[in-house]
């Protein structure tokens, strides 16, 4: 995994370890270290020497994870392998970000049931997509006195949609407006998924052959043999 060497490395390389990626194995420069164990278990503070012991003998790296601590705090690890997932962690999360997008549906607090169903559509078909619903509230007149009845509004939509969704951000006021924040439960890409496994699944599969209408070859048959039986003397 990583042996303690005298060779040095480019200089450019050296740099860019120390500012990018913590300090781990022998780049470690502290006579002792808090150790927290590959499972998560608390070792305890002990002498920088006896901690690189420990992870050679495991096959593992020391990682310092809190290097402001004191003593800083290292961990055993793969390091390898936790750079890469947390690559990947990182990656997919840009994607979601880039992919999430926000859209807006405004209410009026006086709504009747039918437009309200029908709004309220348009946001389940929203988070099903694994977009962001920005709801907003626009109070007229005498409205703006009454906040507490577009907080009930909003929640009601909230209860309604729980399922597709959560409340991201809570009810607030802005202006004449009051605005609620829905996220989806579901990833965009997840929601992507799923709609592909749909429209899929509803696809006739190559080399199906159209069903026979039995009951016609049946009664087909039936006359014939009936014909037959009329004809013999």
């Amino acid at each position: 995994m990583w042996r303690l060497s005298s060779c040095r490395r480019p200089r450019h390389q050296r740099k860019e370890h120390h500012i990018n990626e913590p300090r781990i194995n022998d780049r470690i420069r502290v006579p002792e270290v808090r150790l927290v164990g590959p499972g998560g278990e608390q070792v305890g503070v002990v002498r920088l020497e006896v901690a690189l012991n420990l992870a050679q003998e495991a096959d593992l790296d020391l990682v310092e994870v809190a290097p402001d601590s004191r003593p800083p705090v290292c961990k055993l690890m793969d390091y390898g392998k936790f750079k890469y997932e947390s690559a990947m962690k990182a990656r997919e999360a840009r994607r979601n970000q880039a992919n999430t997008v926000l859209k807006e549906i405004r209410f009026r607090l006086k709504i009747d049931d039918h437009d309200y169903g029908t709004k309220k559509g348009h946001v389940e078909r929203f988070l099903s997509a694994g977009d962001k619903v920005k709801v907003m509230i626009m109070f007229r007149g005498r409205e703006q006195s009454r906040p507490e009845m577009g907080i009930r509004l909003l929640q009601r939509l909230a209860d309604d949609v729980a399922e597709l969704g959560y409340v991201e951000s809570s009810p607030k006021q802005d202006g004449r407006n009051m605005i609620m924040v829905l996220g989806p439960t579901k990833k965009k890409t997840e929601a992507k998924s799923e709609q592909r496994r749909r429209r899929e699944s509803g696809r006739p599969q190559r080399g199906d052959k159209p069903a026979q209408n039995t009951d016609a070859t049946d009664s087909a048959e039936t006359v014939t043999q009936d014909d037959a039986s009329t004809s013999s003397p």
